[in-house]
């Protein structure tokens, strides 16, 4: 069970490394070594992306990838490369959304993103998955031994999938080093062949620009056709996401801090950028040549070349054995780049979910978390029956979800910077990509279904897990000015134990003090002197995992502390544990009953930090501190 629960680990929160462990370059790499990481999930899409786009666009599927090469370059690569400024730390582009918003807002738009990046991300996973198994079912070596199995073989290759997860997944980037290197390199043989057969056929670009000009007469139509097909080849821009997500990884200066990382900024533009520019080359010379030298029958479903026409073109120009070479490193890529997929959910759900009180805790750690994405996978493969096409409008949906997500959130923040010019620019980007996920939504409703259950899971379990959670002590530190520390040194020295009023401050002044030492004193029957006041006000209720920061002040001579968090019970059962641990007994603190029913004060307290106090701050010390002589204690009155 401690191997399960990563318990022999410091900080079992993803895959990827913590912050300060890249800062001390303990497992960081070369850039372009990560960018092979990337590249299993973005380079991957090679497989399927030019035979769904010969489905989608027919004759016009290169100026289509045109289209998509231009987007790549334009749009969605210096929106990412800015992404990457803003979020060095691995968090992606939601971290600046979440810094745009505030309160629940803020993490009811998380939450609903994060239902994207589960469809994006479990989608990649198992597309990627059957795509392999439909590249193994069409080899010339397995077809009559595997066929009609597809869904069952997808399924296995997830289980193995899965079991390298439970084993470990340190060495990730040195596989996918050579996957990439291998997959790329067979990929360019087969298109730099295919297009020397297209030059000696001089009448297959005849033929083709006839059956563009058969129904679209003008230039113009083409492009406005093109345009129209784009949000079919929006596969084609997936890796972005994981591009940012892994920069953790990425290896920086020696003169970086964990604040501005300036070294692991550059560099990780030139992952995006390096990675932006091979795949547009190898998307155009792929488009081309399988649109020209493969019979559009054989794109269709059930056809040799669906979901794997640079496979069929491998066997068609090199013969079995090279194209059986070519199906192994594209099957390994494929199943890779749901490990690279795999990867970067595990590196999200701890980043957000946990720290929202919106997980369980052991959501932190990976083990438990494969398992359940990976059956999550296997209800997507089986109820898609591993299909490549049924499942490409889900993906296409989460990959747009999140980079519209992406590019909205760069508009505003350059629009709030007063960066007119650039925000400008954004915005028309913005626009671009809001256009093609409605379109892609309209057109393929599955997808945002998908997404939508995938949301309305989430939410009902972080609902479930805040109300579980609701009573478990969240404050990660408490820290207090000079003046507090000054406070509590001559307390530790005075009569013990010592006494605190809770008190919920109004005016603040000295009558407002004087009367609640009075009702606490007649309500208690208390007559010992010196006692400290607590305060607590409410900063974002929203925040589960916070330190609370304590400061002195005296009125007339009455003593205060004062803290500002997330709840008040909370932090209140905090400071009071703290303060143990300072003084010769464990303190007493004093309250008044609330006049608000039951019902009323559990929904102040889940939605804004603040109900019942004293039966919630109790209990929250009841379940940090098992021992009763050691725990604070709890007065109430009135």
């Amino acid at each position: 069970m401690r191997w399960f629960l990563d318990a022999e680990e410091p900080d079992p929160g993803g895959y990827y490394e913590g912050e300060r462990e890249a800062v001390a370059n303990r497992h960081v790499q070369p850039w372009w070594r990560v960018m092979c990481l990337t590249g299993v999930d973005y380079f991957s899409t090679l497989g399927y992306q030019p035979g769904i786009a010969a489905l989608a666009a027919g004759a016009l599927s290169p100026i289509a990838t045109l289209v998509l090469v231009l987007i790549t370059l334009f749009a969605a690569l210096p929106m990412y490369r800015r992404v990457a400024t803003e979020s060095p730390h691995g968090d992606g582009s939601l971290s600046m959304l979440e810094r745009l918003l505030a309160y629940w807002p803020s993490k009811v738009l998380v939450l609903s993103l994060i239902g994207f990046v589960a469809t994006g991300f479990i989608i990649t996973i198992t597309l990627s998955a059957a795509d392999a198994t439909a590249h193994l079912m069409e080899n010339p070596f397995l077809h009559d031994s595997l066929s009609g199995r597809q869904v069952p073989v997808t399924l296995l290759l997830l289980v193995l999938l899965a079991a390298v997860f439970l084993k470990g997944f340190k060495e990730a980037i040195g596989v996918a080093v050579v996957l990439v290197v291998l997959y790329l390199g067979l990929s360019l043989v087969v298109i730099g062949r295919a297009a020397v057969d297209v030059v000696g056929h001089p009448s297959l670009l005849g033929d083709w620009t006839h059956a563009m000009t058969l129904e679209h007469s003008a230039p113009f139509g083409i492009i406005g056709a093109a345009l129209l097909v784009f949000p079919a080849l929006a596969l084609g821009l997936s890796g972005f996401e994981t591009g940012v997500v892994v920069m953790p990884l990425v290896k920086g200066d020696p003169t970086d801090t964990e604040e501005v990382p300036t070294g692991r900024i550059r560099n990780t533009k030139k992952l995006l950028t390096a990675a932006a520019l091979i795949m547009s080359v190898m998307l155009i010379g792929s488009s081309l040549v399988t649109t020209l030298l493969i019979p559009h029958e054989q794109f269709e479903p059930g056809g040799e070349a669906n979901g794997r026409a640079l496979a069929y073109l491998a066997h068609g120009l090199f013969g079995d054995g090279f194209g059986t070479i070519y199906d192994a490193s594209t099957i390994g890529i494929l199943w890779f780049a749901g490990a690279s997929a795999m990867a970067g959910l595990l590196n999200i759900v701890p980043r957000y979910l946990p720290r929202y009180g919106m997980a369980p805790d052991w959501a932190r750690s990976t083990r438990p978390l494969v398992l359940v994405l990976s059956f999550i996978a296997a209800v997507v493969t089986l109820a898609f029956g591993a299909s490549v096409d049924a499942q490409a409008g889900a993906y296409a949906t989460g990959v747009l979800a999140l980079m519209t997500s992406a590019a909205i959130a760069v508009f505003l923040t350059e629009w709030r910077r007063g960066h007119h010019r650039t925000g400008a620019f954004f915005a028309v980007v913005s626009a671009i990509f809001i256009y093609t996920f409605g379109v892609t939504v309209i057109e393929r409703p599955g997808g945002l279904i998908i997404a939508s259950i995938f949301i309305a899971i989430i939410v009902v379990i972080s609902v479930w897990s805040r109300i579980a959670r609701s009573t478990e002590l969240r404050v990660q530190q408490v820290t207090y000015d000079d003046a507090a520390l000054t406070l509590l040194a001559e307390a530790a020295v005075g009569l013990q134990p010592v006494r605190f009023i809770a008190n919920k401050r109004q005016a603040g002044d000295e009558d407002e003090y004087r009367n609640k030492l009075m009702v606490v004193r007649s309500s208690n029957h208390l007559s010992a002197p010196g006692a400290i006041f607590l305060e607590v006000q409410i900063s974002d209720a929203s925040d589960f995992e916070t330190s609370v920061a304590v400061t002195a002040n005296v009125v007339d001579d009455y003593r205060v502390l004062r803290a500002t968090g997330p709840s008040v019970p909370n932090v209140l059962a905090a400071i009071l544990l703290d303060v143990r641990d300072r003084m010769p007994a464990p303190p007493h603190a004093y309250f008044e009953w609330s006049q608000k029913g039951p019902g009323e004060n559990a929904l102040r307290f889940l939605i804004a930090g603040e109900g019942d106090v004293p039966p919630l701050t109790h209990e929250i010390l009841r379940l940090a501190e098992p021992d009763d002589t050691r725990r604070p204690q709890i007065h109430v009155a009135g």
